[in-house]
């Protein structure tokens, strides 16, 4: 689609994608559509001060160290997306008004009112289409090299939504209605099986058609076994957490790949 917005990104801004490790030998591949909270210099600050700016609105904090950290361990090609999701939701349709909020949780996004359909679609052609188009072409090139993919998407989530404090600690995701649920609920099993962890079955919230772009689209049409993985961001404000779950993660990922293969 064409369109009279000036361009989004500049030179001095930096790329929307951070792939890790593309020719990775291991058969996860890692997503993270909220791990950075750059702005493109275009926008300024959305409006928003940094206090606001640094906050859950803006990005899964935390997640950006244990992909990493994780993607190292296992060996994992892991694709992470640079721009703050107040820009635009990368695990949301761009059509959707989520997208692009004009109040994410209770804080109004002042750069994101009044917006034209070119503007828009400038987001998107800069920092979504670009995302998701590296997603997929790893995608099918592990496809055409007859190497199978398990799709891993890495979030964090906040401790407090909305006044309401969050019990869970870690939480597998997953769409209920999809047919191939074996992943999810091996991972459920282990991390339950950890002991002193509070897991979320489908907490902090569950994967539907209209709630999440990344798994959907690259994960349950495409057939792929997948999970989405959220994890509570004060268990990950420091490094040592974040390599703490990389490290257990990195444990049990493979375990639960080699009973998915014993299941056939």
């Amino acid at each position: 689609m064409a369109t009279n917005a000036p361009p989004l990104l500049g030179p001095d801004d930096p790329p929307p994608v951070r792939v890790l490790r593309p020719d990775g030998g291991s058969d996860f591949l890692l997503t993270a559509d909220h791990a950075g909270r750059a702005i493109p210099q275009i926008l300024g600050n959305l409006g928003l001060p940094e206090a606001e700016r640094a906050r859950h609105i803006a990005w899964d904090i935390g997640i950006a160290g244990v992909t990493e950290a994780l993607s190292e361990r296992l060996d994992a090609t892991a694709v992470l997306q640079t721009y703050s999701r107040l820009v635009i939701d990368c695990n949301r349709r761009p059509e959707w008004p989520s997208a692009i909020p004009l109040v994410s949780e209770v804080t109004p996004v002042p750069g994101n009112e009044g917006l034209t359909p070119d503007e828009r679609e400038a987001r998107r052609r800069a920092v979504f289409q670009p995302y998701h188009d590296r997603i997929a072409a790893l995608i099918d090139a592990r496809g055409a090299a007859g190497r199978r993919t398990l799709l891993v998407a890495m979030h964090s989530f906040t401790p407090v939504f909305k006044g309401i404090a969050r019990r869970v600690e870690v939480g597998v995701l997953y769409n209920a209605a999809c047919r191939d649920l074996r992943l999810p609920r091996l991972m459920l099993d282990l991390l339950a099986a950890e002991g002193g962890l509070a897991v979320g079955d489908n907490e902090p919230y569950a994967i539907t058609g209209d709630s999440d772009y990344t798994v959907p689209v690259h994960g349950e049409a495409r057939g792929l076994a997948h999970v989405e993985i959220e994890i509570r961001q004060d268990l990950l404000a420091e490094a040592p957490g974040q390599v703490a779950w990389a490290e257990r993660l990195a444990r049990l990922l493979p375990l639960a790949a080699r009973r998915l293969d014993a299941t056939g």
